[in-house]
């Protein structure tokens, strides 16, 4: 039986990456460098004092928009040796959008509006950025379009940022995405359009839009180097923080990262960052829905972006609202071959036990989407020394929404 047989009965599976190579050699290979995180980390560094300003509830980190890393005491299903951790990346609960989006989608906009306020020469480079709050930045980025196509998540983090520096912002959504998701935004001051179709057809809305327009942006969350350098600033955040936890992270004692999987940029920024920092040292995983598998159809084919999960008979319906994606950007495709360690697909079934499970016994609430990772210790059977759970979303779901995804329903 072949790869796509298996893949078309919809069974959990896990795909081991033949292709995948020694980092020293992988990265001769890549069309990018850590050279792109660098700037990230220092724009990121300059935009610190206005979210000091503006939100109150990054001053813990001196207002960059950060996560905890999180030790699970009782959430543990894997049979684990008693030198083993399990960790979890509360990117649930990151600051403004409560999602990993909000490191890539935030940042973005925030590039964006850097490069017209200095373009306009409204910079005034004798202040900190706090000007960026000043009512004539708000009325000069007020005269631009940001559009991006979105599930969900994405589109909040945007939407939300967007709106809060002055951009209008056009969100065109799937069917998949939640209404709660949409509701949110238009009280955020977002447009949001909804189409009857998937992500893919929400994307080629929004591309179209902007070829229609002047003054339009937009964001790419298939193709942009830039969504992809603010995911990948994560992985630096994440040394310090293992770092302060006492955590050696070497050949001798590996680290496993499991990260659920939509088109890509997330995942693939995240995994980035981490192989520029340890190398062979560590494992990166993906996880994807079994109606969904997007990453693992387009890498094991190696048809990327030009593979959609429907040509295999699949429905692209799942209740992980944020990975419910067609077709995998082959950007990200093409850079994770020879890093990626392997891919892992999951039934919605086990989203909603496990999403049960993580709050009954650690008090967590993620989305379905997030509690895609948390059986990947079991799923890849690695015998790494550290296990991180990326917990991708979960922090702004309404309390009667959550209620529903508990009772196991989407």
């Amino acid at each position: 039986m072949t790869l796509i047989d298996l893949l078309t009965l919809a069974q959990p599976i896990y795909w081991k990456n033949p292709q995948k190579i020694k980092w020293l050699e992988a990265k001769e290979q890549l069309s990018i460098d850590d050279t792109i995180i660098d700037d990230a980390e220092k724009r990121l560094q300059r935009f610190a004092p206005y979210f000091l300003h503006t939100a109150p509830e990054t001053a813990h980190n001196q207002g960059l928009i950060e996560s905890p890393l999180q030790q699970l005491n009782r959430f543990n299903h894997a049979p684990f040796a008693n030198d083993q951790k399990l960790l979890i990346k509360r990117d649930d609960i990151l600051p403004i959008s409560g999602s990993i989006k909000a490191r890539g989608g935030i940042y973005e906009v925030l590039t964006l509006a850097e490069e017209i306020a200095g373009k306009h020469g409204l910079i005034d480079d004798t202040k900190d950025y706090r000007q960026f709050a000043e009512l004539k930045f708000k009325e000069l980025l007020s005269s631009y379009t940001i559009v991006v196509g979105s599930t969900g998540n994405l589109g909040l983090s945007i939407g939300i940022m967007s709106a809060q520096l002055g951009f209008k912002v056009v969100i065109h959504m799937s069917n998949d995405a939640k209404q709660w998701k949409k509701d949110l935004l238009r009280q955020k001051g977002a447009i949001v359009i909804e189409h009857r179709g998937d992500y893919g057809e929400a994307v080629k809305r929004g591309r179209k839009e902007v070829e229609e327009q002047e003054r339009a942006l937009f964001i790419d969350d298939e193709n942009s180097i830039a969504l992809f350098s603010g995911y990948a600033v994560a992985a630096r955040r994440l040394q310090h923080q293992l770092q302060q936890q006492s955590i050696d992270v070497s050949i001798d004692n590996k680290l496993a990262v499991y990260l659920p999987c939509g088109v890509g940029g997330g995942p693939g920024g995240v995994a980035f960052g981490l192989k520029t920092i340890y190398g062979d040292a560590v494992e990166c995983y993906f996880v994807e829905p079994v109606q969904s598998p997007c990453m693992l159809l387009g890498m094991s084919t190696g048809q990327h972006h030009d593979i959609s999960v429907n040509d295999i008979g699949l429905s692209n319906k799942t209740a992980a609202d944020g990975l419910a994606v067609g077709r995998a950007s082959k950007f990200v495709g093409q850079l994770m071959t020879p890093l990626l360690e392997g891919i892992y697909t999951v039934e919605d079934t086990m989203l909603f036990k496990q999403l049960r499970a993580l709050y009954m016994e650690e008090n967590i609430k993620l989305e379905p989407s997030a509690a895609a990772a948390l059986n990947g210790p079991q799923m890849t059977g690695s015998k790494a020394k550290t296990h991180i759970i990326w917990a991708t979303g979960g922090g702004m779901v309404p309390a009667s929404i959550w209620q529903q995804y508990f009772e196991g329903g989407a």
